[in-house]
């Protein structure tokens, strides 16, 4: 009996070594640092946004980012983030350098600005996860300079480029 309790807890401890299966990845690696608009302001940010690139395939649309003038958006309109149907959300700002949550929108992951341009005319959006990332534009289509601009901050962050697509 005692022989085996011991062969059981060998199998036991095996089985405990073995690597966990891996989850599908998402859109950037994990391992890369990620970063958040340090000058980020809220009111400038405000207003309609364009999809112009997203990693959700056939996303699409606008987004309204409505400021409160006390530490939230009111955000309606295209979800990017892989739920299904508009976005109609209050997401909260959270930390400095646009860092964001939103608890029933985007995955309800930590929503980043990483990069909006001086005039608040694009901007690169993602997840520490990289479950999602997207790049909005105040026009449509973007300004290819600019467009270009969002996706390099985006592969700086780790993204992988080929699943961002307009």
């Amino acid at each position: 009996m005692r022989q085996l309790i011991l062969i059981l807890a060998g199998i036991a401890l095996l089985a405990g070594c073995a690597s966990a299966p891996r989850m599908a990845p998402g859109l950037r690696d994990r391992d890369a640092l990620i970063s958040s608009a340090a000058l980020f302001d809220p009111t400038r940010f405000a207003g309609d946004w364009h999809v112009v690139a997203s990693g959700q395939p056939g996303c699409k649309g606008v987004q309204s980012w409505r400021w409160d003038g006390s530490g939230s958006f009111d955000v309606r309109g295209a979800e990017c983030a892989g739920a299904t149907g508009p976005l109609d959300a209050k997401v909260v700002l959270t930390g400095p350098g646009g860092r964001m949550s939103a608890r029933e929108a985007f995955g309800g992951e930590p929503i980043y600005v990483m990069w909006v341009d001086q005039d608040y005319r694009i901007a690169a959006l993602g997840t520490p996860s990289g479950q999602w990332g997207m790049i909005l534009s105040r026009q449509t289509p973007a300004r290819p300079d600019l467009l270009k601009a969002a996706r390099e901050v985006l592969d700086f962050n780790g993204y992988d480029l080929r699943k961002i697509s307009p």
